[in-house]
């Protein structure tokens, strides 16, 4: 980045460390060129981008190659800048998702926000949250929206016995109730849906057919807003332990100002895995209502009990 006119090889292999120091224990040439060769494939890979530059007079002419990274790619707009508070934010959510789920774009801007040299809030970057993809279909439903082309997965619908066919113009991937959804146009219905990750019972397949980018704008806020209407039409009355893991889940989705001590007014969407959540948390949570979500809870815990009691 310090060269408009790029370095060549020679230059790299006698200058960086890494090279030098195996040249000097006497690595062979061909050894070093191969090592070289490796380097720049793993930062392209990085989404590193890195030019290389032939003979003026001719182009092709590789031998006295020369090569640089270009410092556009690391400008951000001049019209664009950030405090030290939200680079803080935007280094912390690049970590949060980290690189097998980062898309293409968002790695590239985050380069050139850790590029700036700008100090940014070290009390926030304290706080360093990961994002757990329990859900196989995750990644390839977020290539899938990148490339924008349909897709075609099993899916299981609450209370179905079978899961169904369905083919989808993925169009967004939101979280809510701390589970993932996917937002598209099915074409069996020719509808907008919405799903449940955890209710994909099968490997995701991207088809090679292309469906309009522009449908994409505006789908996660609508997802979102199709998901809160849901939620609020239905909800639970949940008593939990106070200091558990039940009341910390749960206390931060409840309405507030249906709430009072540790009975929580819980809204959800999907009652089937609601049910399987609150069964996880065993004595930490007693549902009072509604009767239908209570009696798959006991369910479950039952089931749980007729189990434990064959394996002991």
């Amino acid at each position: 980045m310090a060269t408009e006119q790029g370095v060549t090889k020679d230059t790299i292999l006698g200058s960086v460390s890494g090279y030098r120091e195996q040249a000097e224990v006497g690595a062979r040439r061909e050894a070093l060129e191969k090592m070289f060769e490796r380097d720049k494939e793993n930062l392209r890979g990085l989404g590193v981008p890195i030019e290389t530059i032939g003979d003026y007079a001719d182009p092709d002419d590789l031998r006295e190659a020369r090569y640089r990274i270009p410092p556009t790619e690391y400008e951000l707009p001049a019209d664009i800048s950030f405090t030290p508070a939200e680079l803080a934010v935007l280094t912390l959510a690049g970590g949060v998702w980290g690189e097998q789920t980062l898309s293409a774009g968002a790695r590239s801007g985050l380069r050139k926000i850790r590029s700036l040299g700008i100090e940014v809030d070290e009390p926030i970057i304290g706080f360093a949250p990961r994002l757990d993809l329990h859900d196989s279909s995750f990644l390839p439903l977020q290539r899938a929206i990148e490339q924008a082309r349909e897709v075609e997965f099993d899916y299981l619908r609450p209370g179905s016995d079978r899961p169904r066919r369905r083919r989808v113009r993925p169009l967004a991937l939101v979280e809510f109730e701390a589970r993932w959804h996917l937002f598209g146009w099915d074409a069996g219905v020719d509808a907008e849906r919405t799903f449940l990750l955890s209710r994909i019972v099968a490997d995701v397949v991207v088809t090679r057919q292309n469906f309009d980018a522009a449908l994409r704008a505006g789908a996660g806020e609508r997802a979102l807003s199709g998901l809160r209407d849901v939620a609020h039409r239905q909800s639970a009355d949940v008593t939990v332990v106070p200091g558990t893991e039940a009341e910390l889940r749960l206390r931060r989705r409840s309405l507030a100002e249906a709430s009072s001590g540790r009975r929580l007014r819980i809204p959800f969407v999907d009652l089937e895995v609601f049910a399987d959540e609150l069964a996880s948390y065993g004595p930490e949570a007693m549902v009072h209502a509604p009767a239908d979500l209570r009696d798959a809870v006991v369910q479950r815990l039952r089931g749980a009990l007729d189990r434990s009691a064959v394996t002991s």
